[in-house]
């Protein structure tokens, strides 16, 4: 699997850190605090970076590099045909 560097693997665009409820309610700012806490979660989490690092993604491929590696990944598909045996038994009306 491969992943663009400058991409985001979860978090839908910060709508909220529900995570942080609490807190957010206690504080003064909770809007600062919510913006604080998203952009932590997007350096910890999300981050194709340290998703590669545990082996979630196999590759992080910088954007100008896309064309060239689904092209390669294209055509290592191209000539490929299906290996496996016909059925031998279909499944029949009950």
């Amino acid at each position: 699997m491969l992943f663009r560097a400058n991409g985001i693997l979860s978090l839908q665009a910060g709508k909220g850190v529900i995570v942080y409820r609490r807190e957010l309610q206690k504080t003064e700012d909770p809007e600062k605090l919510r913006h604080e806490k998203v952009e932590e979660f997007r350096e910890r989490f999300a981050n194709p970076y340290v998703a590669a690092e545990r082996g979630y993604v196999d590759a992080v491929i910088e954007t100008h590099d896309t064309r060239p590696k689904l092209i390669a990944a294209l055509r290592m598909f191209e000539t490929k045909r299906d290996a496996n045996a016909p059925k031998k038994h279909g499944n029949i009306p009950v």
